[in-house]
């Protein structure tokens, strides 16, 4: 359990900093649930961790009804990771880095904390969660499935944010995706097996 708490807040510390010092100063998007708080954030300046709660209420309902074993392993990490993101906004550097390195920075970083998470079967739940569940019903394969999400998400940014934006946005959602596989190999160089 205590190894699960640590996970949990060093995961989220780390997600909550990729997000405030590299992605937020530049307009750059993540994928999920994140990607879209962030979309919110950028064009109604509402606070990204509470417009990912708000967003995730529906489909935390499905997920109480349909898949309740999902619903408990992503509450914690979801919700901590999402206050974290608007409590310590303040944690970043005096320094503003160039677009390019936010991206990959604030991507292999973001990666970090979900991969921290990953490694005690701690999910950040939102739009994964969906992914998982869908994933579940129509047997498609779970990575497969959160890269269509993700890839919709950016797509959907396009109405907010510039083309350059958007390409910095599928580099830090790859950067993202290639920490957390990596913080997710097992001895074997075999992902590790969440759920």
């Amino acid at each position: 359990m205590i190894k699960k708490v640590f996970a949990v807040l060093i995961g989220s510390l780390l997600i909550s900093y990729g997000i405030n010092q590299f992605f937020i100063p530049h307009h750059i998007l993540d994928g999920g649930m994140i990607g879209v708080g962030l979309i919110v954030h950028y064009v109604w300046d509402l606070d990204v961790g509470l417009s990912i709660i708000l967003l995730s209420v529906p489909i935390y309902m499905l997920a109480w009804k349909y898949y309740r074993i999902f619903f408990y392993y992503s509450i914690p990490g979801f919700l901590v990771s999402s206050l974290f993101i608007d409590w310590f906004d303040f944690l970043t550097l005096p320094y503003e880095f160039n677009p390019l390195l936010s991206a990959i920075l604030g991507g292999l970083i973001l990666g970090a904390g979900v991969g921290i998470m990953f490694r005690v079967d701690i999910s950040t739940g939102g739009l994964d969660l969906l992914a998982q569940m869908i994933a579940d019903y129509s047997k498609v394969n779970i990575g497969i499935m959160i890269f269509i999400i993700d890839f919709l998400v950016v797509i959907g940014g396009i109405f907010v944010i510039s083309p350059t934006e958007v390409l910095l946005s599928v580099i830090a959602v790859t950067s993202t995706g290639f920490s957390t596989m990596l913080l997710t190999l097992d001895t074997h160089g075999s992902p590790h097996s969440s759920f």
